[in-house]
């Protein structure tokens, strides 16, 4: 196949990715705004009808943002490849003649900065904007400046550390390469996933262990019924940067954490934060994230087999700008081409992440007693995040990493009742 035959099918592929995302987001617009007249029924008990327009709003705001932000990052993109800036900007950094580890390295940090540029007014946009609009922005332009460095500071490590390995093995461990780089990066996610909570979440966040009290002798007692240990339950400082609220589960082994955001403590009673707390605990009962792992290891191996495939195919290569094969190339080359020509795969990633949302409140409902509280609070968490209540069924399915709060509450109270 030629490069321009490569170059059409990928435009091709690009557009009805780009299309698509739009008619749906187009979809989820006016899904909400006919549905704006009144609060939805199972919610009035919870949520004013002020509050439910403030949700409508804030929800446009992000949706017409994202359209925009898209639109932009679409046109970038494709002046990007269309005018050969991926190639040129290889072949500057080859007239120095590195080692071509480091000439891959410096190549895709490089790159990475330039995107990050003309994305960065979007971002404060975003956060002083449209965050600050409805209230959630707590944090201040220093604030700001200082987590975007970081941030780009451990992003550079990260690649420094993990790049010249992959090169290697590229380079050196034959035609099964790519098994050896998947067991490699597989490696590296377990290593990360066990210092991020210790190392890397402490660099953005205050974590303090949950304050002795009622809340946490109810939290442990929880805790040792279902039989979890845990190195603590700690409280992170989010009302720093947001008025938004969360919890999560992290780390793996002897390092994971249950983490309760500050916000969500001051809006949810005890026991609808022990019901948020055993649905955490659930997620580890039902093995959700040795699942997620194993899945991320799947999904890395094929990459790593298409990568082995198509890395010496040099009609690709100038499909996308380039006058040679490289190994930083097809690496860039595959993360631009992946989202358009995979894009139908995502409905599969999000029906699996929201059948284990379904799994964990299951857990919460049958083996804790705290069924209801869990429900309520749900319903509490969406009001305070001004979240969408009447998101289009199209656009829930294939965007939604979570079943709506609707569809959750439905799950919760049929387990209830029988």
């Amino acid at each position: 196949m030629s490069y321009q035959s490569i170059l059409t099918l990928y435009l091709i592929f690009f557009s009805i990715d780009f299309l698509f995302n739009n008619f749906l987001t187009i979809l989820n617009i006016k899904e909400q705004q006919k549905n704006k007249s009144s609060v939805p029924g199972s919610f009035e008990k919870y949520i004013d009808y002020e509050t439910y327009l403030k949700s409508v709003e804030y929800s446009y705001s992000k949706s017409i943002f994202t359209i925009v932000s898209g639109v932009f990052n679409s046109l970038v993109l494709l002046l990007f490849i269309l005018t050969g800036v991926f190639g040129r900007i290889d072949l500057f950094i080859g007239h120095f003649e590195f080692h071509p580890y480091l000439e891959g390295l410096l190549y895709i940090f490089i790159l990475s900065i330039i995107f990050y540029i003309p994305g960065l007014p979007f971002a404060i946009f975003s956060q002083f904007r449209i965050e600050g609009k409805f209230g959630f922005n707590k944090m201040t332009p220093g604030l700001f400046i200082k987590d975007q460095i970081k941030s780009l500071v451990i992003s550079g490590i990260i690649l420094a550390l993990l790049l010249p390995g992959l090169f290697l093995f590229m380079d050196k461990a034959g035609s099964l390469w790519w098994i050896i780089a998947s067991a490699g990066f597989f490696a590296f996610q377990l290593l990360l996933s066990i210092i991020y909570p210790l190392i890397i979440a402490p660099l953005f966040n205050k974590f303090s262990p949950l304050e002795e009290g009622p809340l946490k002798d109810s939290l442990y007692k929880l805790a040792d019924k279902l039989n979890f240990r845990t190195r603590g339950i700690y409280v992170m400082d989010g009302s720093r940067r947001s008025g938004h609220s969360n919890a999560y589960f992290t780390g793996i082994g002897k390092s994971k954490r249950i983490v309760l955001y500050d916000t969500l403590i001051s809006s949810l009673s005890d026991d609808q934060i022990a019901a948020v707390l055993a649905h955490e605990i659930g997620h580890y009962k039902k093995h959700h994230l040795l699942k997620s792992l194993i899945l991320s290891f799947v999904v890395t191996g094929a990459g790593f087999y298409i990568v082995s495939i198509l890395m010496n195919y040099l009609p690709l290569f100038e499909a996308f700008g380039f006058s040679r094969v490289s190994y930083h190339g097809i690496f860039v080359i595959l993360s631009f081409a992946a989202g358009p020509f995979t894009f139908f795969l995502t409905p599969l990633f999000t029906m699996w992440s929201r059948k284990h949302e379904y799994e964990a409140d299951a857990f919460t409902a049958r083996n804790t007693g705290y069924g209801n509280d869990l429900k309520e609070g749900l319903i509490i968490m969406t009001r305070e995040n001004l979240s969408n209540l009447t998101p289009h069924p199209l656009y829930s399915f294939y965007h939604y990493s979570h079943p709506t709060v609707a569809e959750r509450v439905k799950a919760i109270e049929k387990i209830l009742n029988s």
